[in-house]
């Protein structure tokens, strides 16, 4: 049966920050609840696994899911806590002597090869535009809004009698990109507050308040969030419906009804 496991659940910062006393940085750094890392997951089929993005935990990431090697992975956008793990699972192919594979889009790939111009020695990219097919699932690729930051890309996966879509970062989605979204069994949305106050146009990524309306809309039957801040504390009990609820690292999510 195929699986998805998040391996972080943190926004651009991670959890905790280095300079906050929170109580939510705080409790990370104790008993480690709210502990998050940069957003990243990884789907397991029978012919083999397929990670999305490769931030600055992969070291962490990988060990803690007890893998040794990467062969392939799928890159969102070229934001530092979406591929800057790349120099190190480059140098891990170095030394394995086994090429990895990159997809991601052509204006990420270039976006990759501009700051990291030496990863090509390594590692095989693969543009992703006209979508991919993995371990019996067909993927597509959707640009969408990230706000002050640019654009992402979100991706749906589709199999018979069951669809996802993984989108870590985006906000207020336009009509166009809300029906990429539309009849999914399950939804993975970066939301990095419950609800964040600052101006619009200086954010780049949903809040809970907003994704939910959005939800109303789009009708996904599960949706879990993730790309949280340190705003967000697990340990408090928000207002989500039945069928919503909140990412945590090493969680496992069946991929079928």
């Amino acid at each position: 049966m195929d699986e998805l496991t998040i391996l972080g659940n943190g926004d651009s910062m991670g959890v905790p920050r280095v300079y906050c006393d929170c109580e939510v940085c705080t409790e990370a750094r104790t008993t480690g609840v709210n502990r998050r890392l940069r957003s990243s997951v990884k789907i397991a089929t029978d012919q083999g696994i397929l990670w999305i993005d490769c931030g600055p935990d992969w070291v962490e990431q990988m060990e803690g899911a007890g893998h040794r090697e990467m062969r392939q992975a799928l890159l969102t956008h070229a934001h530092f806590d979406h591929m800057a793990g790349l120099p190190e699972w480059a140098d891990a192919c170095r030394w394995t002597k086994q090429k990895g594979i990159l997809y991601a889009p052509r204006e990420v790939l270039s976006a990759v090869r501009e700051r990291y111009p030496w990863l090509e020695n390594q590692l095989i990219y693969q543009a992703a535009d006209d979508g991919l097919s993995f371990g019996g699932w067909q993927v597509t690729v959707q640009k969408v809004y990230h706000g002050k930051n640019g654009f992402a890309h979100a991706f749906r996966f589709v199999k018979p009698n069951y669809s996802f879509v993984y989108c870590p970062d985006s906000i207020s989605l336009g009509d166009e990109e809300k029906k990429f979204f539309e009849n999914l069994d399950l939804l993975i949305l970066g939301t990095s507050y419950y609800h964040e106050k600052f101006d619009f146009h200086t954010r780049s990524v949903y809040d809970m308040v907003e994704a939910l309306e959005l939800l109303k809309q789009i009708r996904p039957v599960r949706t879990l969030f993730t790309h949280m801040s340190h705003d967000v504390d697990v340990r408090r009990a928000y207002p989500l419906p039945a069928h919503v609820a909140l990412t945590h690292r090493g969680m496992r999510v069946q991929l079928t009804r």
